[in-house]
């Protein structure tokens, strides 16, 4: 008698998450910030982007202003730190490496979450999603969830649920949660908390009676087509457990990339707007450089400050260029024609580039009377290589040339070290 053949295991979709990310990357390499409520501020220690647990039960707010919260700080014990972004970007690479070991199928989704493409019954997933939770805390030091589904968006929300349930132990896999309690648990979460779900959007299911998200599983995906999009039926779908989000291999944002930073001083004069574009032109080709792209298209830009009632301008212009490159001779050149259009003595409070049209490096090589001989000489990848060798300011292309102190540079005065990136700020660890 034939023996039957094995039930074949469908694949599943983990969401792996750090929790608090800023905040968890700064207690990694400072003990005595855990227990503490601690907030990471924005750009030019604004407000605050990032609050730990702590921080949230102090009622705190994402985006309170840090001027509001600094007079209480020392009555809460608030501490507050600069955004790190090096810090950030170096905890978030140890993670995405480390969850790599678990899966041959990841998809980096954003600074500090992940999917991977996973296999296995029920016990096995459990297992494995503990194990990655256990292994990311032991090795790089911040805390995960880890949610397993069917569907990208079901492993989202198996995600919140074990950061939000303490029952979940910080892992949750869908087919683990009895049907009555996954219906439970939809039906008193919010259809805004569903992913890709915003308020606008949340406000016109609410006018016909879908205020949960179990109210969303139960609505008619073709009415949900008809009234709002594709991409809004297909998250109804996702939660009926029929996977309609393919992973992804690579994002990195292929349509655009947007340099932009808000200024710890005003600039004021055209010569200091020049040396700013110069030097977002030459940071903007690295990146290209780094992702094997090149764009045809740039934009450049400026602000003044939107709260001031008096003498406000926000030029740009649009420069089409040449042929698709990643030159910084070409992109400084062409951002440099914004300068026209802006007038000394007004008070710029932000400035930035756009690239767009962008296409993979060589894949349509120009005729020889148009090569750019500075494309080909790989004048951007050389000044890409030498500041990560030897830092950013080591070197530079005319008006974005070797600067130290540059006074409208992004303010950070509360940050702490860099422990991972800058052999000067190396934590120094002593045996007792």
């Amino acid at each position: 008698m034939a023996r039957p053949a094995p039930m074949r295991q469908m694949p599943q979709i983990a969401h792996v998450d750090v929790n608090c990310f800023y905040a968890s990357a700064e207690r990694a390499f400072d003990p005595s910030l855990e227990g503490r409520p601690l907030v990471v501020l924005s750009n030019n220690d604004g407000c605050a982007v990032t609050r730990s647990p702590e921080a949230k039960a102090l009622g705190i707010a994402t985006g309170e202003p840090w001027f509001k919260l600094a007079p209480r700080a020392e009555e809460w014990g608030l501490v507050a730190k600069s955004s790190n972004y090096e810090l950030y970007g170096d905890i978030s690479a140890r993670v995405m490496e480390l969850l790599g070991r678990y899966s041959a199928w990841l998809e980096v989704y954003s600074i500090d979450e992940a999917f991977l493409g996973v296999k296995g019954d029920t016990g096995q997933l459990l297992a494995l999603g503990g194990r990655i939770k256990e292994s990311v805390r032991r090795h790089v030091g911040v805390p995960v969830c880890v949610g397993i589904a069917p569907t990208k968006t079901l492993a989202k929300l198996c995600n919140q649920w074990a950061k939000n349930n303490p029952a979940f132990g910080g892992v949750c896999v869908w087919e683990s949660v009895p049907a009555e309690v996954r219906e439970g648990l939809m039906g008193r979460l919010p259809v805004d908390e569903v992913w890709g779900i915003a308020g606008r959007l949340s406000k016109r299911l609410n006018v016909l009676g879908i205020f949960t998200v179990l109210d969303l599983v139960h609505a008619d995906p073709v009415m949900i087509r008809d009234r709002f999009s594709v991409v809004l039926m297909r998250t109804v779908l996702e939660l009926r457990g029929t996977p309609c989000i393919p992973m992804e291999e690579e994002r990195i944002g292929r349509d655009q990339l947007i340099f932009s930073r808000s200024f710890a001083t005003p600039v004021t004069t055209s010569a200091g707007l020049r040396e700013v574009l110069s030097i977002y032109a030459q940071q903007a080709s690295a990146r290209l450089a780094k992702h094997g792209l090149q764009a045809k298209v740039l934009t450049a830009f400026a602000a003044t400050s939107p709260f001031r009632n008096h003498e406000q301008a926000y030029p740009s212009v649009c420069v089409p260029l040449p042929m698709p490159t990643a030159d910084p001779l070409l992109l400084t050149k062409a951002a440099h024609a914004l300068l026209p259009k802006m007038r000394d003595g007004l008070k710029y409070a932000k400035a930035g580039l756009m690239l767009t049209d962008l296409r993979p490096s060589g894949n349509q090589p120009p005729l020889a009377p148009f090569e750019n001989r500075h494309e080909a000489r790989g004048i951007g990848p050389l000044l890409d290589d030498a500041s990560r060798r030897f830092g950013r300011g080591s070197i530079g292309l005319g008006h974005a040339g070797i600067r130290s102190g540059l006074d409208w540079t992004m303010k950070r005065g509360m940050r702490s070290p860099r422990y991972t990136t800058h052999w000067d700020e190396l934590p120094l660890v002593k045996a007792a």
